[in-house]
């Protein structure tokens, strides 16, 4: 039998508070990641519909923009497609990374609306 600690009962304060460290270890994680202050098209799906901006700075698992829909809580799952051009990425055509995230921070600064993502899934995706 492994030694180390049980496992709370489900739905139990100890199981909530675990899975919260657990949750909060993960983005502990990526705030660690470095992040690279690269501008890069991005095009955002919300429940507006489409709009599109620019990145703020990129890690191994998370992107920070700019959003004009500022309606994107902490946890809401988005769709969101980043352009990475043929020239950076040595390709003939541009090359488009689709990926789906949640929203771990949502912020408002000097009047503009941005959130912070953590990036779950993604596929290339040449044109």
């Amino acid at each position: 039998m492994a030694e180390g600690k049980p496992n709370a009962a489900p739905g139990s304060e100890s199981a909530k508070k675990e899975a919260a460290e657990s949750k909060g270890a993960r983005y502990s994680d990526m705030q660690s990641a470095t992040r690279f202050p690269i501008k890069l098209p991005i095009s955002v799906k919300s429940k507006l519909g489409e709009s599109r901006s620019e990145t703020e700075n990129i890690s191994a698992n998370g992107v920070l923009f700019q959003v004009v829909d500022a309606d994107m809580p902490v946890g809401s799952n988005i769709d969101f497609t980043i352009s990475l051009p043929a020239a950076i990425v040595g390709a003939e055509a541009d090359v488009r990374l689709d990926c789906k995230g949640r929203v771990v921070r949502n912020f408002e600064e000097s009047g503009r609306h941005g959130v912070g993502v953590v990036i779950d899934e993604y596929r290339f995706d040449r044109h």
